[in-house]
Order: C-alpha cells, then sequence, then structure tokens
C-alpha cells in the first residue's frame, strides 16, 4: 500500500527526485574513494616518507570532502522538499476527499480516526520518503561499493565480509517481522486517545455536572497505559537491536584489527589494512542504516493503509451522471413513499413516508426521540439518500440534481448548531460570502439575536470554536441567522428552537412568516 500510494504523488516531483538520486550516487562515490586515498598516502607517503606524495593526495581528499559536504547538503535540502510537499499533498488529498463523504462515510471511520489519518498517519509516511530519499539511496551503493573495494584492499579478508553481512541482515528480519505488528497496535491507540480526549473536552460541562472526573481520568489512563505498553515493546525491541547492531560492528573491528595484523606479515599494507576497516564500517553504517529504515518502513505500511482506506472509500452519496442545474425556485418539496434503512440495520428507520411541503407553507415532523425526524431532514440535502422512494424538490429528484444546485436550494439549521471560530459576522457570512452588513443585521433580527449582538460588540465580536463563549439559545438564533442570510427557497429546522424561551420562541416564528413567504 506504502508504494501503492507514493508511486503517482512522486511523479509530480520527479525532478527533484533525479536531483537528489545524482547528489546522493555523487556523495556515495566520494565517501568510496576517500579511504582508497587514506591508504595511498599511508602506503606512500607517511611509510615512504615522501611529503610530497602527502600534499597532493591531501588535497585531492580535501577537494573530494568538500564536493561530498555541497552534494549532502543539496541531497538533504531536496528530499526534504520533496518530503515535505509529499505531507502536503497527502493531507490536502485527504481533507479533500473526505469532504466528499455523506454522513454515513464519516460515521463509519469517525472523526478521531480521520484526525489520526490525516496528521500522525500522513507524518509517519513523509518521515519514510525524507528518509528514503536522504539516506537509504546511497545505502545500497554504499553497500555495493564497500565490499567491492575492500575486496579490492584485501582478498584474504573478505570471509569476515561473508559472516558479518548475513548476521546482520538476520537480526533486520527480525525487526521486520516483529515491529509491523507493534506499529498497527499502536496506531489504533492513537485513535483511541484522540477519541477520549474529544470526548472529555467536548464534554466537560457534563463530567463536572455528574461528578465524573475521577471516572475519565481512569478511563484516560487506561487508554494512555495501553498506549504506553505499545511503546514500551517498540522501544525494548529497538533498545536490543541498536546495541546488537553496535556490538557487531565493534567485534566486526576487532577481528579485522586481529587478523589483519596476520596479514600485515604477509604483505599487507597498513594503509590497506586501514582503508579495509573503513570500508567495512561503511559496510556496516549502510546494513544499520537500513535497520533503522526499515524500522521505520512496518509503521509507515500501516500508516499507508490507513490512509488508503479513506481515500478508497467511496462516497454513497454519488454525482448524478447527467445532473439538472437549474430550478425553477419554487421551493416545492415532495416525498414519496420514502424509506431509508442504515447498512446492517435489521429494520428500517423509515418506510413509506409521503408528504408535500408547497411555498408559503409550514410543514411539522413530530415524533418520539428515535424516531427518524433528523434522518429524515437529512436525506433532503442528500446527508443520506434513500433507500426507497425519491425526494423531490420543484418536481426533480434530488439525486439527479447538481449538488451545489440543491444545496443553494435549501437552508439547514442542524439539531446540534455548531459555529465556527472567527467573528459573529464570519459565522453568519458562511451562509452567503457576499452579504452585506445591512443583510446580516436583518437575519440577525429575524432570528432573534441582534440585541445580544450589540451587547456582545457588534458584528465584530468574537466566537469561540464551537461557539463555546455563548449560550445554547445564542448559538441556535445565530445558526438560525446564518440559514436566513442566504435567503433559500427552503428551510429545514432540525429541532432548532429547543434552547428558546417561549416568548423568544413566539417573537422568532412570528418574524419567520414573512421571510418563507417572500
Amino acid at each position: 500500500m506504502l508504494i501503492r500510494l507514493l508511486r503517482h504523488r512522486l511523479r509530480a516531483y520527479g525532478g527533484l527526485v533525479a536531483v537528489v538520486v545524482v547528489l546522493q550516487l555523487v556523495q556515495a562515490v566520494a565517501n568510496l574513494y576517500l579511504p582508497s586515498l587514506n591508504a595511498d598516502i599511508i602506503d606512500d607517503g607517511v611509510a615512504k616518507g615522501d611529503t610530497g606524495v602527502i600534499l597532493r593526495l591531501g588535497g585531492i581528499m580535501l577537494a573530494i570532502t568538500l564536493v561530498q559536504v555541497a552534494s549532502a547538503i543539496g541531497a538533504v535540502y531536496a528530499g526534504a522538499r520533496v518530503a515535505m510537499s509529499i505531507g502536503r499533498d497527502l493531507r490536502a488529498g485527504v481533507f479533500d476527499h473526505v469532504q466528499t463523504f455523506s454522513a454515513r462515510e464519516l460515521g463509519r471511520f469517525g472523526a478521531p480516526s480521520l484526525i489520526t489519518r490525516t496528521t500522525n498517519d500522513v507524518m509517519q509516511v513523509q518521515t519514510v520518503v525524507y528518509m528514503t530519499l536522504t539516506i537509504m539511496i546511497a545505502a545500497p551503493v554504499m553497500l555495493v561499493g564497500g565490499v567491492i573495494m575492500a575486496l579490492r584492499e584485501s582478498i584474504e579478508l573478505s570471509w569476515l565480509l561473508v559472516v558479518i553481512v548475513p548476521v546482520l541482515g538476520a537480526l533486520l528480519g527480525f525487526a521486520v517481522v516483529r515491529l509491523r505488528p507493534l506499529f498497527q497496535a499502536m496506531q489504533k491507540r492513537i485513535d483511541a486517545i484522540n477519541r477520549i480526549m474529544r470526548e472529555q473536552i467536548g464534554g466537560i460541562r457534563v463530567i463536572r455536572a455528574f461528578v465524573r472526573d475521577r471516572h475519565e481520568r481512569e478511563r484516560f489512563g487506561a487508554a494512555n497505559s495501553d498506549l504506553m505498553s505499545v511503546g514500551l515493546s517498540v522501544g525494548r525491541l529497538m533498545a536490543f537491536m541498536f546495541p546488537t547492531v553496535f556490538l557487531i560492528m565493534n567485534l566486526s573491528s576487532a577481528a579485522v584489527l586481529w587478523f589483519g595484523s596476520l596479514e600485515i606479515e604477509n604483505g599487507l599494507g597498513v594503509g590497506s589494512l586501514t582503508a579495509f576497516l573503513s570500508y567495512l564500517m561503511q559496510i556496516l553504517i549502510s546494513v544499520m542504516m537500513a535497520v533503522m529504515m526499515f524500522m521505520l518502513v512496518p509503521r509507515a505500511e500501516v500508516s499507508a493503509g490507513r490512509i488508503g482506506e479513506v481515500l478508497d472509500a467511496r462516497t454513497t452519496v454519488l454525482p448524478p451522471v447527467a445532473p439538472v442545474t437549474e430550478l425553477p425556485r419554487r421551493g416545492y418539496l415532495e416525498l414519496r413513499d420514502v424509506g431509508f434503512r442504515y447498512p446492517g440495520a435489521a429494520d428500517p428507520v423509515l418506510r413509506g413516508v409521503s408528504f408535500t411541503a408547497r411555498p408559503g407553507e409550514t410543514t411539522a415532523i413530530i415524533g418520539s426521540t428515535g424516531a427518524g425526524k433528523t434522518t429524515l431532514l437529512g436525506m433532503i440535502p442528500r446527508l443520506y439518500d434513500v433507500t426507497d422512494g425519491a425526494v423531490l424538490v420543484d418536481g426533480v429528484d434530488v439525486r439527479d440534481l447538481e449538488l451545489e444546485t440543491l444545496w443553494s436550494t435549501i437552508g439547514l439549521v442542524p439539531q446540534k448548531p455548531y459555529l465556527f471560530r472567527g467573528t459573529v459576522a464570519s459565522n453568519i457570512r458562511y451562509g452567503k460570502e457576499d452579504a452585506t452588513d445591512e443583510e446580516v443585521w436583518h437575519a440577525l433580527e429575524v432570528a432573534q439575536a441582534a440585541s445580544f449582538v450589540r451587547e456582545m460588540g457588534g458584528l465584530d465580536a468574537e466566537i469561540a470554536q464551537g461557539g463555546t463563549n455563548v449560550s445554547g439559545g445564542q448559538r441556535q438564533r445565530l445558526a438560525i441567522a446564518r440559514a436566513l442570510v442566504r435567503r433559500p427557497e427552503i428551510y429545514l429546522f432540525d429541532d432548532s428552537f429547543s434552547a428558546l424561551d417561549f416568548a423568544t420562541d413566539a417573537a422568532l416564528r412570528a418574524a419567520l412568516v414573512p421571510e418563507t413567504r417572500d
């Protein structure tokens, strides 16, 4: 899934990726060439006392080092730019795709999981892209090149490579097999933490009103401990891996020096032994970098799978093949034998609902809690699609209407009114961006909200996220004003007067009558 997710995303940055590859190859070749030059300095310069050779080869080493440094800086910059761009594109892609979801898909994933997938999961993929571009491109070159150059320095010591590299490879395979399920569990635990945090922050008043602080602390503590236990398992495995890798590296160095000293008596130069040791370290460092990468890859694969689940999900509210883009704007609403069943439910929520709401009329839908009133209203703007029957606006089935056309015809005030962080004006103009101050104030007057808005400081008064700095009744009235300012043909009020006192309710209903008849 990780490869599939990144394949077409990287195409847009093919030029930068090519630059990174070239710079990493230059850096790797420079790294491989330096130990060989150092060996020549020792064997041909220091051992023979030839200062000219030392200065000449030292100058070449300095020039190659400068090229290596410049290549490394350029590769890291270009790699970071590609990785950050991929992260930005993935976040935007997930966000844009979620905007197409119906209420059914949103309920399937849940807000906490969608937040985790858009932030933490994208970050895991982004990190792997960055590490791949800045480390993993050079690692195979260093590994293969190091083996070739080591053999070039000493065939006799090459048997050490045959022993050391497979041992590290087996260690790498062990890490990959153990880490993948742990990282999968970790992402689910992060989802749980997000869900509990959202519930506790959103329901803080209820928690305190019913003195449930201890229960919520225990619930969060349990979820936090679950995440910690998975994290500890990952940490223990990594704590085992890295010391083991360093142990193998140090034992390898000692083995090279031990057996290399015996080969010196057979004519092996000190410089060649030093170069062989350097190449061995490059080989082991390359394997260690691969170990680090393969520790990140399992988590990134899990995250990529979770992102892919969102991107592959298809909304059940499909756009029409030949959409109707214009309506006569009469505000005529009809439901014909409408039925709705949630996926997997044994019984339908609604069955055989039929009625007609004509322009200028008020139609009340009355029923007990859970009878399906909100579900019924949600099918009119296509938050859900009917499973039986049809919903018609001005004689056109809503499933044949262009969504923008349908939504512009309807003003919905949801059961739980939500206000966005900003000002009173920005929240009201959410219904109509180009609304004038006069139109905004008129909508506030009709919604019986003008008086408390003036007390707050006018249209520029601040509104907190979710409208938490105003009362429930004030939130409802501001939400009603937001629907009124767009002057739609059909108003849908989903229990939108529940927090209003009797006098305000009566005044608002009376003020609405001429608005709905215009």
